[in-house]
């Protein structure tokens, strides 16, 4: 596969195994560690990459959301708070994706 048909993490795995090592480890104690249960976590993570409006990102973490315990709702009202950070754009770049996403998930 060509580097133009990977995605840019799939690079990052493949060009620089020690430091995605290392990144994965820190998600890992990220994801694990402290006083926050998983779906607040992924809740949290879902609204700052709204802000950030990264629609993959967001999708990729609605399904883990909803394993959570997340709600369509909560889902909806996490991307609409970042309306307060950044404006209007990540609530039009992310809400339609992560709701579809949330809706595939069974």
């Amino acid at each position: 596969m060509s580097n133009e048909k990977k995605s840019g993490y799939q690079l990052f795995l493949e060009e620089s195994p020690e430091v995605a090592q290392a990144f994965g480890g820190l998600i890992n104690a990220l994801s694990t560690e402290g006083s926050l249960d998983d779906k607040t976590r992924q809740l949290i993570y879902i609204g700052i990459r709204a802000s950030q409006m990264q629609p993959q990102a967001v999708v990729a973490h609605v399904p883990m959301a909803k394993m959570a315990g997340a709600t369509r709702g909560e889902i909806k009202d996490t991307i609409l708070m970042t309306l307060a950070v950044c404006g209007i754009t990540g609530v039009t770049n992310c809400l339609v994706p992560a709701l579809d996403a949330y809706d595939c998930v069974s």
